[in-house]
């Protein structure tokens, strides 16, 4: 039990990994506070979580507004009375085209949520985080490792919030704060279920012929699910990891060693 009396704030929380470390979290002991803009989906979770016995408080959030993510924390701190942990994994979906040819706007919209997001909510529960020398646990991507095409603004937006949250491994260590940040590679969940079953029907094979080709690069020959991602968070927002800063967990089954 990792996470006994902790309070857990999720933002980002959706159904692959989002809901995997809420669930992950709760498991561990945490109460849990999921954040995201869709009321349904927090709902859908918060019901999960609550049905395998854990605590939850669902706040619909915007965290491209500041007052959304003002309230989120103060709905918090009304309910749970601290916080311990922050878990931003708010998700843009790329554009998936070569950078020559990506709409200026869309990395503009993938910069604001996923960097000045992630940089507003850990603002605004910093104060709350120094009482209790909390934790900070960015959701990055393999994208890090690799230059390949059309990748481009999604790695530009993520390069940038791995650099974001190394300075700030660095400026609110003097408050106990750590900063760490999980890498994922491919996560086997629906939605690259769904995706691979898109490919397999592109180039007239199977959807398990092109999961076999992509975990064929990697070391374990498979894919990482969304509870073994959530695991590398729970780590990272416990006091198990409490002498690790602002360091990077890559979660890819070897598919790339940083």
């Amino acid at each position: 039990m990792l996470l006994t009396d902790k309070v857990v704030v999720v933002s980002g929380v959706g159904p692959g990994l989002g809901r995997s470390i809420c669930l992950q979290a709760a498991a561990q002991g945490a109460k849990v506070v999921l954040a995201a803009r869709t009321e349904s989906r927090l709902a859908e979770v918060a019901a999960e979580v609550q049905a395998a016995g854990g605590t939850t408080l669902s706040v619909p959030t915007d965290i491209t507004d500041d007052a959304a993510v003002e309230n989120l924390i103060a709905r918090t701190v009304e309910t749970f009375g601290r916080v311990d942990a922050l878990v931003n994994n708010a998700f843009s979906v790329p554009s998936m085209k070569p950078l020559e040819r990506t709409d200026f706007q869309q990395i503009r919209d993938s910069v604001e949520l996923t960097v000045l997001g992630g940089l507003r909510v850990t603002k605004a529960f910093t104060d709350e985080l120094a009482k209790a020398e909390g934790s900070v646990v960015m959701i990055n991507s393999m994208v890090l490792r690799h230059s390949e095409p059309r990748y481009g603004s999604y790695k530009v937006a993520k390069a940038a919030l791995l650099a974001m949250s190394q300075t700030l491994a660095t400026e609110l260590g003097d408050k106990g704060i750590r900063i760490n940040t999980v890498a994922p590679g491919y996560i086997w969940s629906d939605q690259l279920k769904w995706y691979f079953g898109e490919v397999a029907k592109k180039y007239g094979i199977t959807a398990e012929q092109v999961y076999e080709q992509t975990a064929s690069r990697s070391d374990l020959k498979r894919l990482p699910e969304p509870d073994e991602i959530a695991r590398a968070v729970v780590f990272f927002a416990s006091d198990w990891s409490s002498a690790i800063t602002g360091q990077t967990l890559d979660v890819n089954c070897g598919e790339y060693h940083s």
